[in-house]
């Protein structure tokens, strides 16, 4: 069965784990495709959660091919078969080793931020990744985690080839796989959502994670430890679901933690679902300070392919009033406040369907958004209403001026600098993101219950 993402993989993955669950428990994911699934897993067995940095050593004239791998502490592994039938010189070896090994200690820095590694002595390590293949990088992953003093190494992925789960086993004490297919490409094609993700995603995961408490201090005794792990409280709701919109059914995934303050309900722009990575990035961050979230898509997938459907904001904004409408009968969602997070076109839907008459929407939040597509109802949105415009977007950002001369509500508009139209610069969908916390964590405060 395909996984959705990495972040369903994580989930369904964490479910074979749980015999792991306990105090000295450590999760480390390999960047970059890794730490997503790894965030998922360290949520559920309530770990602590690191990056075990490693990289892959290609064969200089055909980079993708695996002839090793290095990661931290210094450590090598090499796969002889490949070397030697490719006839790369030892000089070249060296050669490749050293770059790799550069860009290595480069993104240690960059990951980390400065931040201390976990400490792995005396621990149950699990070491994630989104797939194997080869299995050169899980393989040094592992030895990495054996340097650094790891008592005992569990080797977790979604999916991997037959051959590579078996040549595994000598360097872990444990390989948990939820797909062991027999017939094996790539692992892009195990997952509906392969979407490549970026440094700065990671950074934002890790940086999240090391804010929230790990540990809850308890008194020693003649058999238990000083400190145990203080899981966080499970959703209320945490599931993909599917809403009548009308004639068609819209896809999504809606959650809701426990003592959630609102609820916000993603809008995603032309070209975009609710797999997009950036907007998933956003509704993490929201999650961590309470909120609950609700991605779907605005379109089924036949009516994506004619274009103009994605510039119909009427027919958007109609979806998500009823998709709203929906959701305030949800017995998870019924009682909370309602906010919209708008990208591109689907900023300008947020806007329209929060001009419906009796909306009461909680606040709006634009991100690289077309107000100006829903001008002729920006006068009368009644939602406090922040705009979060890239400082390098110069087009979008005149627009986002000219809208907001518009609107009667509270409103604001913030700039983010050296950001462009995806936010794709280092620190800038960060951002933007604790730009939307702040502003929907205010204005639901604000709503009674």
């Amino acid at each position: 069965m395909p996984f959705t993402d990495r972040a369903d993989a994580g989930r369904r993955l964490a479910a074979q784990l749980e015999h792991l669950r306990g105090p000295d428990v450590v999760v480390v994911g390999l960047p970059r495709g890794g730490v997503p699934v790894a965030v998922e897993v360290a949520r559920a067995l309530g770990a602590p959660l690191d990056v075990i940095v490693v990289r892959k050593l290609g064969v200089p004239f055909q980079p993708e091919l695996a002839m090793g791998a290095i990661g931290e502490g210094g450590a090598l592994v090499v796969d002889e078969r490949v070397v030697v039938e490719a006839g790369v010189t030892a000089e070249e070896f060296a050669a490749v080793e050293g770059r790799e090994r550069a860009e290595l200690e480069r993104r240690v820095r960059r990951f980390r931020g400065g931040r201390p590694p976990v400490p792995l002595v005396g621990r149950t390590v699990v070491v994630v990744d989104d797939g194997i293949a080869t299995g050169s990088t899980a393989r040094a992953a592992c030895q990495v985690a054996r340097a650094q003093g790891a008592a005992r190494v569990v080797l977790a992925v979604p999916v991997a080839p037959p051959g590579s789960v078996v040549a595994l086993r000598p360097d872990a004490d444990e390989v948990v796989c939820v797909e062991i297919p027999a017939w094996f490409f790539a692992i892009g094609e195990f997952y509906d959502d392969f979407t490549q993700t970026s440094d700065e995603e990671v950074i934002g995961m890790l940086a999240r994670t090391a804010l929230r408490p790990a540990a809850t201090t308890v008194p020693a005794t003649a058999t238990g430890p000083r400190s145990r792990p203080d899981p966080p409280d499970p959703p209320v709701r945490d599931d993909d679901v599917e809403v009548l919109a009308g004639p068609v059914r819209l896809a999504g995934h809606l959650r809701v933690p426990e003592a959630a303050t609102g609820i916000v309900v993603f809008a995603h722009g032309s070209g975009s679902s609710r797999h997009s990575p950036r907007n998933r990035f956003v509704a993490s961050v929201l999650d961590d300070r309470g909120l609950g979230t609700l991605l779907f898509d605005l379109l089924t997938a036949t009516e994506e392919l004619d274009r103009a459907n994605v510039f119909d904001i009427s027919l958007l904004g109609h979806r998500l009033v009823e998709v709203t409408h929906w959701l305030r009968v949800d017995p998870a969602a019924a009682s909370l406040p309602v906010g919209y997070f708008g990208a591109s076109t689907g900023a300008a839907a947020a806007l329209w369907a929060a001009a419906e008459p009796g909306a009461d929407i909680a606040a709006v939040v634009s991100r690289g958004g077309r107000p100006d597509l829903a001008a002729g109802r920006l006068a009368v949105v009644g939602a406090p209403t922040l705009l979060i415009v890239g400082g390098d977007d110069d087009v979008v950002l005149g627009l986002n001026r000219r809208a907001q001369a518009q609107l009667r509500c509270e409103n604001r508009l913030e700039i983010v600098p050296g950001a462009t139209h995806l936010f794709e610069e280092p620190g800038t969908l960060e951002a933007a993101a604790a730009l939307a916390g702040d502003w929907f964590c205010t204005h639901m405060a604000r709503v009674p219950t």
